[in-house]
């Protein structure tokens, strides 16, 4: 039942910016920890960001310190992924995820982002 879908993904330049959204429905939003996980191609799922329930905290890889930020929206059950001064090697499918208890057991589809000239 639960669905979270990713949107806002696209070809970007170096050095650009891009806001993703991820939507999420089939349980609490408000009461979820969110995350967001990238996958470059051929490699592995990286963890990038985390946020809290209520959007007051909020916890970045070294990897995404700096040029990426995470926000919710509680009343529109969405999550949002800006990053600017985006390099080549962002280019990944992003994903949101969810669980409880410290598990990311709940995935969307992801949204590709494409940085390149």
């Amino acid at each position: 039942q639960v669905q979270l879908v990713e949107s806002g993904g696209g070809l970007v330049q170096p050095g650009g910016s891009l806001t993703l959204s991820c939507v999420a429905s089939g349980f609490t939003f408000s009461s979820r920890w969110m995350y967001w996980v990238r996958q470059a191609p051929g490699k592995g799922l990286e963890w990038l960001l985390a946020i809290n329930t209520d959007g007051g905290s909020t916890y970045y890889a070294d990897s995404a310190k700096d040029r990426f930020s995470v926000s919710r929206d509680n009343g529109q059950n969405t999550v949002f992924l800006s990053g600017n001064s985006l390099k080549a090697e962002d280019t990944a499918l992003y994903y949101c995820a969810t669980g409880e208890d410290g598990a990311l057991s709940d995935w969307g589809q992801g949204t590709q982002v494409t940085v390149s000239s």
